[in-house]
């Protein structure tokens, strides 16, 4: 075989450079949509948020894994992957894969070139794939004070100089900046501390990523920081404590504050995690199914949410055999990777890229019958410009809406399964009367989403037309 020249190398390391930095200018930055409620590219294009949690994924994959699950997640529609840089679990006093720890004699002040060298490798296979980090500086536990373990090395000042250094790092790469960490604001102390991470984050960056706030479960940013300038919009951690716990309550709660801004549930149920942590030695236990990972995006985002994050108990902390598990985990990471749950997010995202999703809005009017609470109540989202609706039966229960909100006279309706991805066309209409609907299947499990269409717009169908 012909050994390659130093002038072909050469010219393959200038494609290589060109091609990353067209991928760079391709790549625009996002921005938060007029209404306040939905999150946007900068040159105008709605950004669906389809979040999954790898908190441990800069801390515990070396390179051909984290290639493998983020190509993985590409492929499975995912436009944000969550990581923290000072991971969970041991991220300050255990290497990553290569030997490296993240911080010179735990200093947020002092970096590890070769521990950021491997972050760096991940941020850019994720923006090749098209795929947004949130990333959160550090874990929650970090910035904690006087609790023991490898809490208390933040302070203001080099909380500042932390941010500013992660600001400047990734300021042309496609971040979302997640401060937080599992843990909420107990002290001015610790107020403080956030607000110097994201002003520095501010100064290193020159403004060019969103920043948010990933609180405790259950708990929400706007408890903390919703009207502060550097809140761009807000998370909620829904937690793992019940099934059909509804966290489109949250979503609700953050929807109604003034000044209006986007929200999502960060860290949700995640599938195959022990139903409200209790016993965790019991193999047996009730674990969250794909059901109960899929209720949670369909429950918040008929809120109003501008995406919704899925998650997955071995996933987010990347286990495998020969690590202690959290929490039960007791599937490798890698073989986590094609449970069901996170298969169908890709029918969540074609279901809302299928419509002008940033129209919509919550309209508890538009059902006029139907279960109310538990896990079948129904929810409603309606297009401002009433062009189209989306209306979902948790349990496939029945329901009878007002079709006179729909702005034509000629009105499509179709079911869609968000277990398949696939919509079943029922008929085509007047927009006159209160019709009931009834789902075709109905029990738990047996969820369905009513798609209703002024005809004559000649909407897609998700997933099909609309790729």
């Amino acid at each position: 075989m012909q050994q390659p020249t130093l002038k072909s190398i050469i010219g393959m390391l200038i494609l290589l450079i060109c091609t990353s930095s067209l991928f760079a200018q391709q790549t625009p930055g996002l921005t938060v949509s007029d209404n306040g409620r939905y999150l946007m590219y900068e040159d105008g294009r709605p950004f669906f948020y389809m979040g999954d949690t790898a908190w441990e994924l800069f801390h515990r994959l070396d390179r051909e894994e984290a290639d493998q699950y983020l190509e993985n997640r590409a492929a499975k529609g995912f436009t944000v992957i969550q990581a923290v840089v000072l991971a969970q679990l041991g991220g300050l006093n255990v290497p990553n894969a290569y030997g490296a720890k993240p911080l010179k004699n735990n200093d947020p002040a002092q970096p590890n070139e070769a521990y950021f060298e491997h972050v760096d490798h991940i941020v850019s296979k994720a923006a090749s794939l098209g795929m947004f980090v949130g990333m959160l500086p550090s874990w929650g536990d970090k910035w904690k004070q006087n609790e023991g373990g490898e809490s208390g090395i933040f302070t203001v000042k080099n909380a500042r100089q932390y941010g500013e250094y992660l600001g400047e790092r990734y300021k042309d790469q496609p971040v979302i900046w997640i401060l937080g960490g599992d843990q909420n604001i107990k002290t001015d102390e610790e107020a403080a501390i956030i607000e110097a991470m994201a002003l520095g984050l501010r100064e290193g960056d020159n403004g060019a990523h969103l920043i948010t706030y990933h609180p405790r479960g259950p708990g929400m940013s706007s408890d903390f920081f919703h009207e502060v300038d550097w809140l761009d919009f807000n998370m909620f951690q829904s937690s793992h404590g019940a099934r059909d716990h509804d966290n489109g309550l949250f979503t609700r709660h953050d929807y109604q504050l003034k000044p209006a801004k986007p929200t999502l549930d960060g860290e949700p149920r995640y599938e195959n995690i022990m139903v409200g942590f209790y016993n965790q030695n019991d193999p047996k236990h009730l674990r969250f199914d794909d059901y109960d990972a899929r209720q949670a995006a369909y429950f918040s985002l008929l809120e109003g949410a501008c995406g919704h994050t899925y998650g997955h108990n071995s996933i987010w902390q990347m286990w495998a055999p020969g690590r202690d598990p959290v929490i039960g985990a007791n599937v490798p990471w890698y073989d986590a990777m094609d449970h069901a749950g996170s298969f169908q997010m890709k029918h969540v995202r074609h279901l809302f890229e299928s419509r002008p999703f940033t129209l919509l809005a919550p309209d508890s009017a538009f059902v006029l019958d139907g279960p109310e609470t538990g896990g079948a109540k129904i929810k409603a989202l309606v297009a401002s410009d009433s062009s189209f609706a989306f209306v979902y039966s948790p349990r496939g229960e029945h329901f009878t809406v007002d079709l006179s909100q729909i702005q034509s006279r000629s009105v499509r309706a179709a079911w869609y399964d968000p277990r398949y991805g696939i919509t079943d066309f029922i008929h085509t209409g007047d927009n006159t009367g209160m019709q009931t609907f009834t789902p075709p299947s109905r029990g738990r499990g047996q969820d369905w989403i009513l798609i209703l269409d002024d005809a004559t717009r000649n909407f897609p169908v998700p997933g099909q037309d609309s790729e």
